[in-house]
C-alpha cells in the first residue's frame, strides 16, 4: 500500500521533522549524548555557536525539505518550514514554562516501592 500524501501533508511532516532535528541538535543531548559530546567537540567556534541557535538550525535544516517538496520552486516553502520549526519550538518553550510540577512525597515513593 502506497500511502500518497498531499501537498499539505508533506509540508506538515516536513515541518515537524526539521523541528525535531534542529530541536535535537539545539536543544538535547542525543542518544548517549552523542550531540552532546559533537556539541562539546565543536566548542566556541562558528559550527558550536551554530549548535545552539535553534532558529538558524531550523533555517538550514528545512532546505532539503523544501527542495524536496517544492522542486524548483523552494524559496517560499524554504522560509515557511523554518518560520513553523521556530513558532513550534516557542510554542513548546512557552508550554514548558507554564506547565506546574506537582513533588511527590519521598514517603510515598516508598510506599510504591515497598509495597506498603
Amino acid at each position: 500500500m502506497v500511502l500518497e500524501v498531499n501537498y499539505a501533508g508533506r509540508f506538515a511532516l516536513c515541518a515537524l521533522a526539521v523541528w525535531r532535528i534542529a530541536h535535537l541538535l539545539a536543544r538535547e543531548n542525543g542518544p548517549w549524548d552523542l550531540i552532546a559530546r559533537l556539541r562539546a567537540t565543536l566548542g566556541s567556534g562558528v559550527l558550536g555557536r551554530l549548535m545552539d541557535c535553534f532558529c538558524t538550525l531550523s533555517f538550514l535544516i528545512s532546505l532539503p525539505a523544501a527542495i524536496w517538496m517544492s522542486g524548483s520552486w523552494f524559496l517560499l516553502p524554504w522560509l515557511a518550514l523554518s518560520a513553523v520549526a521556530c513558532l513550534l519550538e516557542r510554542a513548546m518553550q512557552g508550554w514548558q514554562q507554564n506547565r506546574r510540577i506537582i513533588p511527590i512525597s519521598t514517603s510515598f515513593l516508598n510506599k510504591v516501592i515497598n509495597g506498603a
